[in-house]
């Protein structure tokens, strides 16, 4: 997405009252960007599934295995707290770095909030079928494979919040570019008709959307950050 662009929409919904929260890879988040804008975000949230350069590049995040991206996140971080945003850390446990210790690197990150997925194959997505973007099968864990990350690391980092498919699956709220409800709940995301043609209430109907999911994996908490008057 274009920097301006998505500053422009941070700035809008900051002014609206709404809580800005942005999930990246942190390739494009720079001090000048954040000196701009920073003001109007307040989670920033980064994608860090694992601080092995090699494992990275295996599973297709910094590029090559000379990739920076776990130093990325460390850099994002120090500007998060610079501004005063909430920061936040995703970690999507696949078949590549279930068995690796993240502790003390977490630990020196020091997010208020560090979300664990599990590897989720969606037909039309990432199944591998003919028409897909790519194939996340050979990433896929077993419950038992989560539940071992989870558990190993939940002792010592008590702000990892665990959402294994049965738990994210259905309970989240995404709109694509034609502002269509996605449906994941059949294994695909199927689009329910535009929030601008029926309206939000109608096209939540047809999303498949857990209320009860998302209240039960803490999907309500304190979004906003302190500001300056």
């Amino acid at each position: 997405m274009d920097q301006k662009f998505l500053g422009s929409l941070c700035k809008t919904s900051h002014d609206l009252g709404l809580a800005v929260s942005i999930i990246t890879n942190g390739s494009r988040i720079t001090k000048r960007w954040m000196d701009q804008y920073g003001h109007f975000v307040d989670i920033l949230g980064v994608s860090v599934d694992s601080f092995n350069s090699k494992t990275n590049a295996a599973i297709g995040r910094g590029g090559d295995v000379n990739n920076k991206h776990a130093e990325r996140m460390f850099r994002a971080r120090d500007m998060c707290a610079e501004h005063g945003i909430i920061f936040k850390m995703n970690t999507v446990v696949c078949s590549l770095n279930w068995k690796e210790d993240m502790t003390e690197q977490v630990k020196k990150l020091d997010p208020k909030r560090w979300k664990v997925f599990q590897v989720l194959v969606l037909e039309g997505e990432n199944s591998g079928k003919t028409g897909d973007l790519r194939d996340a099968r050979p990433l896929v864990v077993t419950n038992d494979q989560y539940w071992n990350f989870v558990h190993y690391h939940q002792g010592q980092l008590p702000q990892l919040i665990p959402e294994s498919n049965d738990v994210m699956q259905n309970s989240y709220l995404l709109l694509d570019e034609k502002m269509r409800f996605l449906d994941s709940s059949g294994g695909r995301k199927v689009p329910s008709e535009s929030i601008l043609t029926v309206g939000v209430s109608d096209a939540l109907k047809q999303c498949g959307f857990d209320e009860d999911m998302f209240y039960l994996r803490g999907g309500v908490y304190d979004w906003h950050r302190e500001r300056a008057p």
